[in-house]
């Protein structure tokens, strides 16, 4: 599910920002954990399944998972992408950090943030952070799908949207996104999304969202 663009910048380190470790090289060219047809993920007996994105939008994840019924330890970690590089590379990862050494646990897995992922990668191109967030995002729907499968419907864990610019119906989510896609500033993040163009009143909470997301993802500035 790659393309010629992504092995020719991944080849040659395209431009500076483009620079990829040699990790990062080694879980995109031979990715671990990958289903590579359409028949190996329909036959894969799954306890648990996530789907982040769409193809449509040019980046897609699936992510499935078997997991212990008695540790809870998650004993295989299989997806799919549409995505570049660095999202092949990532969710390669990520598969392997949740079945070494046994398995990690469901609870832990529902922990694991991108950077965490980024730091076992020695890094990824900053305008490339972002795509670590598919892998991470996948697993976790993927471990909410096993707590319903299995009846525990109670240890779902959901993250809902909520609307800060009510004019133009732009939500913290959408500010997470773009500070995941480079936005640093109140400037940038307006120029990338439009808040508060017309409802003036979103900007100081659209400011401490800045902030905060700044701050999980890339720590304090």
């Amino acid at each position: 599910m790659t393309n010629e663009k992504n092995y020719a910048d991944v080849k040659t380190n395209k431009g500076k920002d483009w620079f990829y470790t040699d990790i990062v090289k080694e879980h995109f060219f031979n990715p671990k954990n990958l289903f590579k047809t359409k028949e190996e993920a329909d036959n894969y007996d799954a306890d648990g399944m996530g789907m982040v994105g769409s193809p449509a939008c040019g980046d897609m994840m699936k992510l499935w998972i078997k997991v212990d019924s008695k540790t809870e330890q998650i004993k295989e970690c299989k997806w799919q992408t549409f995505g570049c590089a660095s999202a092949i590379a990532s969710t390669s990862m990520l598969s392997v950090m949740v079945t070494e050494n046994g398995g990690m646990k469901v609870d832990d897995a529902m922990s694991i943030k991108p950077q965490d992922i980024v730091k076992r990668l020695h890094d990824l191109p900053p305008r490339k952070f972002h795509c670590s967030v598919l892998g991470d995002k996948a697993l976790r729907e993927a471990i909410n799908n096993f707590f319903e499968k299995s009846g525990q419907k109670d240890r779902v864990i959901r993250q809902g949207a909520k609307v800060i610019d009510k004019i133009l119906n732009i939500t913290d989510k959408d500010i997470e996104e773009a500070v995941l896609e480079g936005a640093t500033n109140f400037e940038s993040l307006q120029k990338k999304t439009k808040i508060g163009v017309q409802d003036k009143s979103c900007i100081p909470e659209a400011e401490q969202l800045l902030r905060f997301y700044r701050e999980k993802y890339f720590g304090a500035d």
